[in-house]
């Protein structure tokens, strides 16, 4: 899979605070190939999960199991998960191997493959939130612990400046009980 013009984010990108990553995945692009279809989607909203200590993570308490193992590293994969039995969520796992932390990707834009997308997405155009972005770009389970450098999955560097320059809104998480009110939602506007 090729991106023209653009590299992908290397594990080291991930190693590091899961906020700074966070950030810095705004306006990068997310890609998958999947039976053979090239979809993608500039990330335009993320949440940090900080590891044990954050109520809200899976990780909370340093529990580990068979569903969020890939949040104990290494940085640089996808830890994808099901909820609500209907939905599957996209992280990118950050910080150290064996400190479980990960961003959510909550929102793109289309940038290719739009049609395949809109299909995936039973015609339908938005992918604000977690669940559609996976299903606008094929995401299933089987993608969770698969390196974001891959062919099935990537992350490759976008651009925020320029004319077109956008600011980051910070807010607080959406769409949990615990930790609800702590600033880890990003999201790039115009």
């Amino acid at each position: 899979m090729v991106i023209k013009n653009k590299a992908l984010l290397p594990p080291s990108f991930y190693a590091r605070d899961t906020i700074g990553v966070a950030r810095g995945l705004l306006g990068c692009i997310l890609a998958t190939r999947v039976r053979g279809v090239v979809t993608a989607g500039r990330i335009v909203e993320t949440e940090a999960y900080v590891g044990p200590h954050d109520p809200a993570a899976h990780s909370y308490g340093n529990r580990k199991t068979a569903r969020n193992a890939p949040m104990f590293g290494p940085p640089g994969i996808a830890y994808v998960y099901f909820i609500y039995g209907m939905h599957w969520c996209v992280n990118a796992v950050t910080e150290g191997d064996g400190h479980p932390s990960a961003v959510l990707i909550r929102a793109i834009e289309p940038v290719m493959g739009e049609e395949a997308m809109r299909r995936r997405r039973r015609g339908r155009a938005d992918y604000v939130g977690p669940g559609k972005v996976c299903q606008a770009l094929g995401i299933t389970g089987t993608m969770s612990g698969v390196p974001l450098d891959g062919i099935r999955i990537g992350v490759w560097k976008g651009a925020r400046g320029g004319a077109g320059a956008r600011r980051i809104e910070v807010t607080p998480r959406i769409g949990i009980r615990e930790a609800r009110d702590w600033p880890l939602r990003f999201v790039l506007r115009a």
